[in-house]
């Protein structure tokens, strides 16, 4: 029987599953669609959910609750300031899983993991605001 087995454990310990959720996280809530293996996107799933709930309640103590599980100040920012009034009027589903095919190295099943009514100019911003800055400084 599989009483009380709830998630992947993706052969990872504890700590290293937190640290991936972390970062993965970070990186949906910054570009807003991210590729990754089809057993990751759905477990982040939930993950995920839980962050935009938290930030439409928008209060201090929702606010240190997703700073302790995201890691990264500017993620949090982004989560309070821009996603959560973004989705205040909706009920759930935040985000969806699409799948993508097959990795070619592993034949792994891919999927893209977004959020439902995404920036699509968000993907990749951060990315080309460092490299302008580099730009510029050279």
């Amino acid at each position: 029987m599989r009483h009380a087995r709830g998630y992947r454990r993706l052969n990872r310990t504890h700590e290293h599953r937190k640290a991936l959720w972390a970062n993965m996280a970070g990186s949906l809530i910054e570009h807003e669609q991210i590729k990754t293996t089809l057993p990751k996107a759905k477990e982040l799933r939930p993950i995920i959910e839980k962050m935009i709930t938290l930030a439409k309640r928008g209060d201090l103590h929702a606010r240190r609750q997703a700073a302790a599980q995201l890691k990264q100040d500017k993620h949090v920012a982004k989560l309070f300031e821009i996603l959560g009034p973004r989705y205040k009027d909706r009920q759930g589903g935040y985000v969806r899983v699409l799948k993508a095919g097959f990795r070619y190295g592993d034949m792994a099943p891919m999927a893209i993991i977004e959020f439902v009514e995404r920036d699509v100019n968000a993907k990749g911003a951060a990315d080309l605001a460092r490299l302008d800055a580099e730009a510029a400084a050279d």
